[in-house]
């Protein structure tokens, strides 16, 4: 299973539409980096915050979310209270092949702040703006900056195809967009 090389994303991405908005050339002016790279793609995290809070004293149940976990913001920067925790989505949307499997790593710049990014594989034939998770792991508040690097994909191209694609699951998180919170 391979790592895909930059070619291959650019070709992918622009003849495909495998990532839109799709930036060619990594931006670092200023920012914390994203677009196309050696062997992956580093993605921008959207304006959008979902911020957990404990306001509502509500439980945090995967199979039966409360809206009221969060507070919903749309902010050119978030600010992570101190061992917290924020969703967020990728301001690109992802159309995955049939034949590929997507990782994500956090972006060191961040990491090394002890902010840690999770987002689940990205299967194959899933689509949509990905949901990231984003954890605040220190004693000290921090802040994520929109329209700015959060993430970095690698694409794994498999042998052949899978027999099953998340589309042919009709998967509950296909076509998203912006931030998706738990669904059963």
């Amino acid at each position: 299973m391979p790592v895909m090389p930059d070619s291959w994303i650019r070709t992918m991405a622009t003849e495909r539409r495998m990532i839109e908005p799709f930036v060619e050339t990594q931006k670092r002016d200023g920012v914390i980096s994203y677009g196309l790279s050696s062997y992956g793609y580093d993605a921008r995290v959207a304006s959008e915050f979902k911020i957990f809070t404990d306001v509502d004293s509500v439980i945090v149940d995967p199979k039966n979310f409360s809206e009221q976990s969060f507070v919903s913001r749309n902010l050119p920067v978030c600010i992570i209270p101190p061992n917290s925790f924020v969703l967020a989505h990728t301001i690109e949307y992802f159309r995955i092949p049939r034949d590929v499997l997507v990782i994500c790593l956090g972006k060191s710049t961040y990491a090394r702040c002890g902010i840690i990014v999770n987002v689940t594989p990205l299967e194959p034939e899933w689509e949509g703006q990905v949901t990231i998770e984003i954890s605040n792991t220190t004693p000290l508040p921090a802040r994520i900056y929109a329209n700015e690097g959060i993430c970095q994909f690698l694409f794994l191209q498999g042998a052949g195809p899978c027999e099953i694609s998340y589309a042919d699951k009709a998967g509950k998180y296909m076509g998203q967009r912006g931030v998706a919170t738990p669904r059963m």
